[in-house]
């Protein structure tokens, strides 16, 4: 394609060169740069794109797009633009021929239940024989295929490269993830979505490397519902109101206390042979009863969302049903039966509102005993391991301490702070560094009627030391251990 194809209505500034070039793709990684290809130099939180310029001219880049005016040496054309992030974004549109123009686009934002509404949303779809895609957390998932990434909404070029796909296999549905992250890295930047999903927002994911106070958060949940035909929102969510700021979109609303357009008037937990969910009652748009295999009122939430999502797209209520009864998400309330006498929960709760909705709920099923196994994530906040030992300890009669992603730190070091929270609460724990012998250790100790959650986790097979990600996996240590049991 043209270079002056894919910059068709986006603003810029010829610093060098000119656009009659042929580009074969557009890369903001130096190190993926080939010959031919035009090279967009982004911000990163860690690096700055505009310091690999050299790297990407050598392999070959003809363009290369800047945010600032530089000394660029190289037979190249150079291109200026405001912003390289928004740039990247409405190139990739341009180069993909614009996929997202015959999708049905269903966004999903909230601090916590993302992953979950999503993939209920899906899982109707799919069982109305409605193929659907899924961009998020646990990879992009279409047809029989599920490509891995490494944020909950990926760069903008690879979003537009895999709408792409989807458009070309037949598929006209696709769900993503949309993280707060994501609007303010302009991931999702030149999309409006036909609905968009408000799960929940508390105050979570303020700090470092993310967002620097609530303000800056909400505004990028914000920036959704400014870019979707229809909104669908959690009535019982706090900051309702600032999310919604200058929306003028139809808006609908699912709720439990709150008074909203789908409504649940009465909800049991349920923890029997068939399922460990609950089972509720709908009024207002919908007087139905619904059963879900996932734990806790706040799937009850998630569950409501997709019901609305479902309704919105004429879906048979029976399907609706059976599919919320169906879902078993990878790392999510993953429930792993090792043997009949207690239960094993693998969940990736990691913000302070999520862990406290995982344990808290949990604890409402009143097992013999809740055992956790979780540790903290290297090079984030103190305050914020304090608090993961906090909430934890108060909910559990036993805390094991144990390797999470240390990252850069040293796991002592970070269980130094989780015990500062579990001091707090006089909570009971050991510690023991290998995750491994940590969840056998648990297996061993857990008794009849006993519920062993192992946090943190969820869906990843790594364990992030020291830079390198080695191979892990809870579900295949599970597996390993029920074997060993039944032999």
């Amino acid at each position: 394609m043209k270079a002056l194809e894919i910059l068709k209505d986006i603003k810029y500034t010829i610093l060098e060169g000119d656009l009659d070039v042929d580009i074969k793709d557009i890369k903001y990684d130096s190190r993926k740069v080939e010959e031919g290809d035009m090279y967009v130099a982004i911000q990163g939180f860690n690096t700055d794109g505009h310091d690999y310029i050299p790297e990407a001219i050598s392999r070959g880049a003809r363009v290369i797009v800047v945010a600032k005016v530089m000394k660029i040496h190289g037979d190249v054309t150079v291109i200026k633009v405001n912003d390289t992030r928004e740039f990247l974004a409405l190139a990739s549109l341009n180069y993909f021929g614009h996929p997202e123009k015959d999708l049905f686009l269903i966004g999903v934002t909230g601090t916590a239940g993302k992953t979950t509404t999503t993939h209920l949303i899906k899982n109707i779809l799919d069982n109305s024989l409605i193929n659907s895609g899924l961009i998020g957390s646990i990879g992009i998932k279409y047809l029989d295929k599920i490509v891995p990434i490494k944020n909950t909404t990926p760069e903008s070029y690879l979003v537009v490269k895999y709408l792409k796909e989807m458009k070309g296999l037949g598929i006209r549905h696709v769900i993503i993830e949309a993280s707060s992250q994501a609007f303010k890295l302009k991931r999702l930047f030149g999309l409006t979505f036909d609905i968009g999903v408000l799960t929940n927002v508390t105050s979570d994911h303020i700090g470092v490397n993310e967002h620097e106070n609530h303000q800056e958060y909400v505004k990028c949940k914000n920036k959704l519902f400014l870019n979707s035909k229809e909104v669908i929102v959690n009535n019982d969510s706090k900051y309702l109101k600032e999310v919604l700021d200058g929306v003028s979109s139809n808006i609908n609303s699912y709720a439990i206390n709150s008074k909203a357009d789908l409504q649940v008037k009465e909800y049991a937990l349920v923890n029997d042979k068939e399922i460990f969910g609950s089972v509720f009652k709908t009024k207002g748009l919908l007087e139905e009863e619904f059963k879900i295999n996932l734990p806790g009122k706040f799937n009850i939430y998630n569950a409501l969302a997709a019901i609305m999502v479902a309704l919105k797209l004429g879906i048979n209520i029976d399907k609706i049903k059976t599919s919320l009864l169906s879902l078993k998400i990878r790392g999510r309330m993953e429930l792993v039966m090792v043997n009949q006498t207690y239960k094993v929960l693998i969940d990736y709760a990691h913000t302070e509102d999520g862990l406290k909705n995982l344990v808290a709920t949990l604890s409402e099923y009143k097992p013999k005993r809740l055992i956790a196994v979780f540790g903290g994530g290297g090079n984030r906040p103190k305050m914020r391991r304090i608090s993961l030992g906090e909430v934890i300890g108060a909910y559990s009669d036993l805390c094991i301490i144990t390797m999470d992603n240390p990252r850069f730190e040293e796991i002592s070091a970070i269980n130094e702070d989780i015990k500062l929270g579990l001091n707090k609460v006089n909570a009971k724990y050991i510690e023991i560094d290998d995750r491994e012998q940590a969840i056998r250790y648990a297996c061993n100790y857990a008794k009849e009627g006993d519920l062993i959650v192992l946090i943190g986790k969820g869906h990843e097979e790594y364990q992030d030391i020291k830079g390198v990600k080695y191979p892990f996996s809870e579900l295949e240590i599970l597996d390993k251990i029920k074997k060993e049991i039944n032999n």
